[in-house]
């Protein structure tokens, strides 16, 4: 399932226009993001949580030339899923 197909599912399952469920997407999104870029997590009861994840420098290998190079540490979204979502899955 892409965006335009979560948009129109949204709109279909909550009786609201595309127009309206696409802001609504596209509102969460944006507060996802900012409340990680800020260094939050957010925490859905039952779906999961979103979380970033602290990665430490480490030293890899450039597969074309074979040489070891330094990979510098970075942040990376995450995602946790809760209870509900496995049991739903599962």
């Amino acid at each position: 399932m892409n965006k335009s197909e979560l948009i129109d599912a949204i709109a279909a399952s909550s009786d609201l226009p595309k127009a309206q469920a696409a802001r609504a997407v596209d509102a969460m999104i944006d507060v996802i993001s900012s409340a990680l870029k800020n260094g939050d997590q957010v925490t859905i009861v039952g779906f999961g949580t979103f979380l970033v994840r602290e990665r430490e420098a480490r030293s890899g290998r450039n597969p074309r030339t074979g040489e070891t190079i330094q990979i510098a540490a970075s942040k990376m979204p995450s995602f946790k899923a809760g209870k509900g979502l496995k049991d739903a899955v599962n």
